[in-house]
This record gives C-alpha cells, sequence and structure tokens, in this order.
C-alpha cells in the first residue's frame, strides 16, 4: 500500500484497519470478477472498503495491495493494443490499476507472480487514470506528480486478463469504466448458441452446455427458459453451474418433472416468464426456437473421450469425458493411466474435479512427474490400477482398459533478451537482441517512448534520458510464450544549470552554485567583462562600473561522451552598494528623477519602505527595493510638500537589522 509521509496519523489508521478486512462482495476477489464487454460501460456505484493484499510487482519497487478493490475479467478476441478510462464519480478519488495476462493460470496467482503483470498505474494523484495513446509507460509507479495515463498494453488472441481497480482513496465513492482508442477486441462476437445436452442415468436430469458464459441473472430459478418435446416431461427448476459465487455460467442443470424412457427428444428455447431467453455479457440472447436433439440410449461404457488443449510445458492433463465419473473409482497415485511417447514420463497422481462425497465429475486431472518443457508425441493410457479397475461412471459402467488419446507439446520458450547502447548527444540508440530459438516465431515488443516492434532484434531511439525505459518482450512460438520485462538506464543525460543572484557588487566575489547534471563534466565559463575560469564553482570579481551594467554568465558544459549544454544567466552591477535614500524628486514625466525609491539596496533583504504625508497617513509602501513612489495617491498628483519615510530590512552579509527614516521633497 502507497504511503505518503504528509498524512497525518489519524489519516492512516482508517487505512490500515481497511487493509484487515476481507473482501466479500462478489466482483471483489480475483475468482469471482466480473465479466466485462467492451462495448459496454460499467459503473460502480459504491466501493466497499475491504482489501489489504500485496499483489505481484512487476517493474514497480513498492508493496502494492489491492485496496477496495473490483476485479475485471475478459478474453482478447482480436490482438492488438488495449484502452481503457476509469471516471471517479469524485473528483478528489484516487483510483489505481493494474493488468494481469492470467491465461491458463489460478486467478489467485496475481498476489504471487509478478510477471503475470503485463501494465499498472499507482499514480498518487486524484482524477481520470487509465492507458491511452499518449501514455508512455506501460508501468508508472507510485508516488505524486506521476502521469495518471499508461502506454495502452498489447493483448494476445485467445489470452485472458484480469483487471484490478483499487480504490486508494478512503471513502466509497464509485467510477465508471469503458473501454476504447486501442486496436484489440475484446468482446466476443459469438452469437450465443445451445452446444450440447446430456441425460443423467435416470432420466429425470438434462445437462445443458452453452457455447458461451451467459449472465446468471438471465436464468429463471423455474427453468421456464426451456421446453422438451415430445412433453413427456417439463423443466420444474434450473440452476447454473458457478452462479452462487459468480456472475456467468456455460452449463445449466434443469430437473424434469419425472424420468424420461430411452428415446429421441428435443429441448428447446423460449423466452421465459422473465421475457427473455439468456443474455451475454453484451447483451445478446440466445435465440428463440435454438434446439438441441437429445438421443436416451440404454446404459453403456462412457469412453474416454478427450482431452482439454494441453498447455506450455504442461505438469497435468485434463481429461474429458462425456458423463460424470464416479470419484471413488479414480485411484488417487494415477495408477490408472500411463503415459508414453518420446521420452519418459511417470504418472504420479489423478483426481477428478468433485466437490463433495462421491458425486460425479466429467473431468480427471492427471499429475505427471516432471513438466513436458521439450517437444514431442505422447499418448496418455487407461488401464486397470492397483484399486482393481478402471474409472465407473454415474450409471455405474465401468470404461475398458486400453483406450488411448494422443497428444503432443513443443519446448517452451524464453523471452530474455540483451541489448547494446549507443550513446549520442540528442538521441541514444540502442539494440535489442533476442536469441531465437524453440521455434519462436512471434515477437511482441514495447520499447516505451511509445515504440513498439514485432522483429526480433529491433531498434529503439531515446531522447528523453533522465527517465528509466522500461521495455517489454513477449514471445511464442504459438505453443508456449513467455514474458520479459527489463529497465534500461541512460547515464548520459547533461543539462547546464548553474543559479546566481541577479543584483551584484562591484570589487566582491560573487557566489555562483553550479547545479548541473551530467557524467565526467568540464565546466568552461565566460563572464562577459573578458573573464573566463574552468572551475566547477568560480567567484568572479567585477570592477566598478561607470554606470550600472549588465553582464551575460555563460556555462558551457562537455560530458565524457563529448556532448556540450549550455546555459547563461544575467547580472546587474551596481556601481555601489551603499544604500542611500534621495531628499528630493520631480514627478513631472521628464525621465529624469520622476519616483522616489532607495538606491543600491542590492544587500538588503526583508526590506520595507514606507512613505507618510504630514497627517500620518502612508501614500506609499512597497517590499521590493527597485519600486519607487510616482507622486500620486489613488491617482491623484500630490502637491509640493515635505513627506517621511520610514526604511527597514536586514544587510545579506552580516545579518544585522538596519532602520533609517528621514524627509523627502517633493517638487513639482
Amino acid at each position: 500500500m502507497r504511503v505518503y509521509l504528509a498524512n497525518l496519523l489519524f489519516l492512516l489508521l482508517p487505512l490500515l484497519t481497511k487493509a484487515q478486512t476481507p473482501c466479500s462482495t462478489p466482483g471483489q476477489n480475483p475468482g469471482t470478477a466480473f465479466p466485462v464487454c467492451g462495448t459496454s460501460s460499467f459503473s460502480q456505484a459504491t466501493v466497499p472498503l475491504c482489501g489489504g493484499r500485496r499483489v505481484g510487482r512487476q517493474a514497480c519497487g513498492a508493496e502494492l495491495t489491492d485496496v477496495n478493490p473490483f476485479w475485471y475479467k475478459f478474453t482478447c478476441f482480436q490482438s492488438g493494443s488495449l484502452g481503457f478510462v476509469i471516471t471517479p464519480n469524485s473528483a478528489s478519488s484516487d483510483y489505481d490499476w493494474a493488468l494481469y495476462d492470467i491465461t491458463g493460470r489460478d486467478p489467485n496467482e496475481v498476489y504471487t507472480s509478478p510477471g503475470l503483470t503485463i501494465a499498472e498505474n499507482w499514480s498518487g494523484d486524484a482524477g481520470l487514470t487509465g492507458t491511452s495513446a499518449q501514455g508512455s509507460s506501460l508501468f508508472v509507479c507510485d508516488g505524486f506528480g506521476r502521469p495518471r495515463f499508461s502506454a495502452m498494453p498489447q493483448l494476445e488472441t485467445g489470452h485472458q486478463y484480469l483487471l484490478l481497480i483499487s480504490h486508494f482513496t478512503n471513502s466509497q465513492a464509485g467510477y465508471s469504466l469503458s473501454f476504447g482508442g486501442g486496436t484489440a477486441v475484446i468482446t466476443d462476437t459469438t452469437l450465443p448458441r445451445l452446444r450440447a445436452v446430456e441425460a443423467s442415468c435416470g432420466g429425470d436430469i438434462l445437462r445443458v452446455k452453452l457455447n458461451k458464459r451467459m449472465l446468471c441473472r438471465s436464468l429463471t430459478g423455474n427453468g421456464s427458459e426451456f421446453v422438451l418435446s415430445p412433453a413427456a416431461a417439463t423443466v420444474v427448476s434450473a440452476r447454473g453451474f458457478g452462479c452462487a459465487g459468480g456472475f456467468d455460467t456455460d452449463s445449466v442443470e434443469l430437473r424434469l418433472s419425472t424420468f424420461l424412457n430411452p428415446g429421441t427428444y428435443t429441448l428447446a428455447v423460449r423466452k421465459g416468464s422473465d421475457n427473455n431467453t439468456l443474455l451475454d455479457v453484451c447483451g445478446r440472447p440466445l435465440p428463440e426456437g435454438d434446439s438441441l436433439r437429445l438421443v436416451l440410449l440404454p446404459r453403456a461404457p462412457t469412453p474416454m473421450d478427450s482431452l482439454a488443449p494441453v498447455s506450455c510445458a504442461p505438469r497435468e492433463l485434463r481429461l474429458l469425458f462425456r458423463r460424470n465419473m464416479l470419484c471413488n473409482t479414480v485411484a488417487p497415485n494415477g495408477s490408472d493411466f500411463r503415459v508414453e511417447g518420446a521420452y519418459p514420463v511417470n504418472v504420479t497422481a489423478a483426481r477428478a474435479l468433485c466437490t463433495t462425497g462421491n458425486d460425479g465429475s466429467k473431468e480427471i486431472v492427471v499429475t505427471l512427474d516432471r513438466a513436458l518443457q521439450r517437444e514431442g508425441a505422447f499418448r496418455i493410457i487407461l488401464q486397470r490400477g492397483n484399486d482393481g479397475n478402471t474409472l465407473f461412471d454415474e450409471c455405474g459402467e465401468e470404461t475398458p482398459a486400453g483406450a488411448e488419446i494422443p497428444f503432443s507439446v513443443l519446448d517452451t520458450v524464453n523471452a530474455g533478451f540483451s541489448w547494446e547502447i549507443g550513446y549520442g548527444c540528442q538521441v541514444d540508440t540502442v539494440r535489442f537482441r533476442h536469441p531465437g530459438g524453440n521455434r519462436i516465431n512471434r515477437w511482441t515488443w514495447a520499447l516505451d517512448e511509445r515504440q513498439q516492434s514485432d522483429l526480433q532484434n529491433p531498434v529503439a531511439y531515446y531522447r528523453i534520458f533522465p527517465v528509466p525505459k522500461t521495455v517489454q518482450l513477449v514471445v511464442s512460438n504459438g505453443f508456449c510464450s513467455d514474458t520479459a520485462i527489463r529497465r534500461i538506464e541512460l547515464i548520459n543525460f547533461l543539462q547546464a544549470s548553474f543559479d546566481v543572484l541577479e543584483d551584484q557588487c562591484p570589487n566582491e566575489p560573487i557566489t555562483i552554485r553550479n547545479q548541473s547534471i551530467g557524467r565526467q563534466m568540464r565546466y568552461n565559463w565566460t563572464f562577459g567583462d573578458g573573464q573566463s575560469s574552468t572551475a566547477e564553482n568560480p567567484s568572479p570579481v567585477y570592477a566598478t562600473p561607470a554606470r550600472e551594467t549588465a553582464y551575460w554568465i555563460t556555462l558551457n558544459v562537455t560530458d565524457s561522451f563529448g556532448c556540450t549544454s549550455q546555459t547563461r544567466r544575467k547580472v546587474l552591477l551596481y556601481t555601489s552598494c551603499y544604500v542611500a535614500v534621495p531628499s528630493g524628486f520631480t514627478p513631472n514625466n521628464d525621465g529624469k528623477n520622476d519616483r522616489f525609491r532607495v538606491l543600491n539596496a542590492v544587500k538588503a533583504v526583508d526590506f520595507e519602505f514606507v512613505v507618510y504625508n504630514r497627517w500620518g497617513q502612508a501614500v506609499f509602501r512597497t517590499r521590493n527595493w527597485k519600486e519607487g513612489w510616482d507622486g500620486r495617491v489613488s491617482g491623484l498628483e500630490q502637491n509640493t510638500g515635505v513627506f517621511v519615510w520610514f526604511l527597514r530590512y536586514t544587510d545579506r552579509d552580516t545579518g544585522r537589522p538596519i532602520t533609517q527614516k528621514g524627509t523627502v521633497t517633493l517638487i513639482r
């Protein structure tokens, strides 16, 4: 969590208490994230106070936590850049965010795996935040004055993402979230359809699979969106799997009024009692009349059907079945399976994804003794385990031994890269290198300063030297991908700078404070009167001029790369630094002695000069010794006469307070 030293302790206490509060509202944990549609805006009216779990840090060194969080999930359907804006309901609200690529990962790994972060913004400033084409860096770390918008990250087709929105401000003021401005497509344009339907062994329960996830709230509890023909039974209830703690589902269980006999049936979709069918995240309905044919056969063994798509460097294989397989028939040590192929690998465990007791599961996870990191072809084979059987389905039928499913893997990839810096005075050229190999065929570079490339070995040009560059590379061979992020320091920033007081006295050393920034600098000073110096902090002395004279002090700086920078400042030399006050003035606009002012007060600090009329009224007051009175009061010219003045200041050299007073004659 960001900590600001300027905050008072009593302001920190509510934050510390809040950080210890678990988040229970749906959407406030990665596992219950809101599904989002790229064409819609999302409004969060209030933000419950909770959170405080540290999130994985990719580029930012501070300890960062999800404060009063909400999480959003989406899939990329077309590669490109992602643009979005978070608009607080209160202008004083400070919202932060982080974007994670969780493809093939447990969503809760965002708390432990820094490499999942692909962009983030933890700016300490209130106001709108997000990503835009004007952002210069993918990673904006904690602190005031940091940009509120990051560069737009590049999304990859088929990857799943989580967006964390963290509300650092200790209030419940909400926000709106909208997507746009980028080229990535995160809206699933697939029209909703029924995908599959099956009946339980008794024929009184139908399990419906949809082709995409649909909103739980659009399903009625009585299942009125579904009708069976011939009408041997009616639907009496419906529930969406995962709807108890989430927002969407792709599986619905329908309970029938009676048992079905073996035969052929049709399950069709209609508008339910809530006047809609089922709706997807973008509000598109499951079409009325969409239907599936259901053939209820006499009992038969359930075959070992298929493998879920194998991920990169798999340590586990996910077997899929048409029917639920009984959990207690799966040998925990994995002896029901063996794997053969390009190189040796052993099965060490297996488990069915069951919830309670001995209910069934269509998915069995087989664990291997090592990750398959090298390319090769394999097959998983069903055999009788040490429990004396293979697998039984929910109808009590055993799947015969000897069934097998082939699969293959490709080599893992490494996104680690190197670089070579070519320093220049105005532009630094950085040549990046990636070794390739392992069938890598895609390179996606985010090179900072709004530069991108899809080359294996790109070249970047940098013009903003003081800011470290954050460079990200994503490599892929179509099967495995990897991400690497590095910070590159450019050490040739050069800026000539110095500070000197403008008003100076003759025959006294002038104090110059050299504030130049650079590497192994050489200095060349000229002072405008023929003098010069190569010292770091020279102290030139000017002779007494005939009249007030301006001189330009010029500093040329050269660094170890041969680059140069120049700056100059003007100083004004007075003929004397003896403070004097004239005894009279003639404000007739002839350009001579028109104003009454203090002379030569170069070393006067905490200066105050006041002029009074004979009735004790102040007619002029100033704290700038160069300002003078023009003989007017409220725009009216004063008559010839005598006025009293009062002068107070502190001598800059001695620190001694000085007080003087006297009279002046105004002459018309």
